[in-house]
């Protein structure tokens, strides 16, 4: 049964609901009539759901069914068992969110996101792709290269991930465990310098990084994409069809925020190979890394278009 959320903007548009899906018990917001297309929105690290606390509400009015859930190890989402591993690796992702439009009986939806999000919903328009109306993308083709993970980049990019390196070893464990407050806040400025965010804005979406598995989630995902550790073993399937670079044939538009302080700007650009011929661009002069919190008109305009090309 539904229930009422927190008391925040988001939760006063919208409804908070959890399900039963794969390995999880999902949390998630719920705007917009029950027969509107469905589009699911989905948050990156270090982000949580009000990402799309103006999105959200804008599609709902056009007359979407919005579905936006919190990934594993954030806010309210829930691991059912305790021996599951807590595994971060981006077929994770993808998994959760195939069975989440399981249990909700979605055949089809239009898929949005960026970061970890925007990778769940590559991944799913790349090995289901009868299951994705239309795909937008931060970033583009976000769907990892795990075997070439250990080559060295140009060091202006290699230093944009001292955090990854950070979290490889204990002291980076530890000190995410105890000031993950602090460690994300300076993320969020780091990767989107021109968003003048307040610290109630960021303190909403912080309240999702206190889940138990958090901590366990983030750090096996920057060990598992650059080869450190092992996955979950239930996953092998997903990680051998991802290792074959699979193309994206669903029709897609990237979204590139060109102040974006942690990935390149041009980073669809490259990927243009990796999908079909229904992709397209669009991209944000002055917005960083959390595209649809910054600029939450475009993001909202850009998934509505792909509505109206599909």
């Amino acid at each position: 049964m539904p229930r009422l959320g927190m008391n925040s903007p988001l939760h006063k548009v919208a409804t908070i609901h959890s399900i039963q899906a794969g390995s999880l018990h999902i949390a998630y917001q719920a705007l917009g009539p029950a027969d509107g297309p469905p589009v699911l929105l989905l948050h990156g690290f270090p982000y949580d759901i009000h990402a799309y606390a103006a999105v959200g509400p804008r599609l709902a009015e056009a007359g979407c069914k919005v579905i936006v859930p919190w990934l594993r190890g954030f806010g309210e989402t829930r691991f059912l068992r305790a021996d599951t591993p807590r595994s971060g690796q981006q077929s994770a992702l993808a998994y959760d969110l195939l069975h989440l439009m399981d249990a909700l009986h979605i055949p089809q939806a239009v898929l949005a996101g960026y970061d970890w999000g925007g990778r769940a919903a590559c991944i799913l328009a790349a090995l289901y792709p009868q299951r994705v109306r239309g795909l937008v993308s931060g970033l583009g083709y976000a769907i990892q290269n795990i075997a070439t993970a250990r080559q060295a980049a140009k060091p202006e990019e290699e230093h944009k991930l001292w955090y990854q390196y950070y979290l490889h070893g204990e002291r980076g464990a530890a000190g995410l465990e105890a000031q993950r407050y602090a460690f994300c806040r300076l993320l969020w400025q780091m990767w989107s310098p021109r968003w003048q965010f307040d610290e109630a804005t960021y303190a909403r979406t912080a309240g999702a990084f206190e889940n138990p598995d958090f901590v366990a989630v983030v750090l096996h995902s920057y060990r598992h994409r650059h080869g450190l550790v092992a996955g979950d073993p239930a996953l092998d399937t997903w990680e051998a069809a991802l290792a074959q670079r699979p193309r994206i044939t669903v029709p897609t538009i990237a979204m590139d925020g060109l102040d974006d302080g942690v990935a390149a700007a041009r980073g669809s650009e490259d990927h243009a190979p990796m999908f079909g011929p229904s992709f397209s661009r669009t991209l944000l002069p002055g917005i960083g890394h959390n595209l649809p919190q910054e600029a939450p008109q475009a993001f909202g305009d850009t998934v509505l278009r792909l509505l109206a090309q599909t």
